[in-house]
């Protein structure tokens, strides 16, 4: 039987998904029930929430001042939910957590797969976003936790889980492919590729000591995309070990930087956090992902 949704979280499902048809799908209702609920919404308070557009809905000015406060309510309705849980000493509840794609590739299957086994009535939800989307979500009570590099983790709590060490990236046979190592300035005589702004810190901060500047061809947030650019000998580009990992890495070259360079990947949470399945989910990170 489907947990009854508020109508404030249901308010919340239909501005991520941008339609009622999406939202009505993902909640496991009817179209017209998600109609009444939200029509029941707007008397209540009021207010025209949503207007109708050709492929689905948008926020009118005054959804879009509400929408804080509405948050907010269902941020708090979670809080309580789950202390009531913790009072009981019951493993139960949401659990959300904000990733980035590798490690969303690499380990949350894992992780999803535990709790399913182990705790089947700790709901896992995961939210896909770049650094500073992550760290804004969890400042904002939007997610439980996430994972984050090191320099965008301040004020919040943070557990060193990974040293991901940086490679140069290039297309096969590239004149940088004959060398061991490659220096962040050899490669900045090549036209890059970069991630767009707040997915790519690490790097950011890597080519800020650089003596040389990138010449920068092409910006993407999806890794796929920088790779496949590269390959096709279209430029050249600074990646993770993660990230290499979890792409298609056919048709390129990997090489060490010299010297070595690394970004620390942790969990990350408000120092305010405290749940069972939250602490559940830190042992179980520093147990069977920690490198550090």
């Amino acid at each position: 039987m489907r947990e009854m949704q508020d109508k404030y979280e249901i308010f919340l499902k239909i501005c991520e998904t941008g339609s009622f048809s999406k939202a009505a799908e993902s909640l496991n209702y009817t179209q017209s029930g998600i109609s009444q609920m939200i029509a029941g919404l707007e008397n209540e308070l009021g207010v025209k929430l949503f207007a109708r557009m050709k492929k689905g809905v948008v926020l009118t000015d005054g959804g879009n001042r509400l929408l804080p406060y509405i948050r907010e309510m269902v941020n708090q309705k979670d809080k309580l939910r789950q202390a009531a849980f913790n009072i009981n000493n019951k493993i139960e509840g949401k659990l959300r957590i904000g990733t980035f794609s590798s490690v969303t590739a690499l380990w949350m299957p894992q992780i999803v797969k535990f709790f399913n086994e182990k705790y089947p009535q700790v709901e896992i939800q995961i939210l896909d976003g770049n650094y500073d989307e992550i760290r804004d979500w969890i400042i904002h009570g939007q997610v439980d936790c996430g994972f984050l590099s090191y320099i965008v983790a301040d004020e919040l709590g943070f557990v060193p889980l990974y040293r991901d060490p940086l490679f140069a990236v290039m297309p096969k046979g590239h004149p940088l492919s004959f060398k061991d190592t490659v220096t962040p300035d050899e490669l900045m005589k090549y036209p890059f590729i970069i991630e767009t702004p707040g997915c790519d810190n690490d790097i950011q901060h890597l080519l800020d000591t650089c003596t040389e500047k990138p010449e920068i061809s092409y910006s993407f947030r999806d890794d796929n995309l920088i790779m496949a650019f590269v390959k096709n000998g279209l430029g050249v580009t600074i990646s993770q070990e993660l990230v290499i990992k979890a792409v298609r890495t056919s048709g390129i070259d990997v090489r060490p930087l010299s010297p070595e360079w690394y970004r620390t990947i942790g969990f990350a949470f408000s120092k305010s956090a405290n749940s069972v399945a939250l602490k559940i989910l830190s042992e179980y990170l520093e147990e069977h992902f920690c490198n550090m």
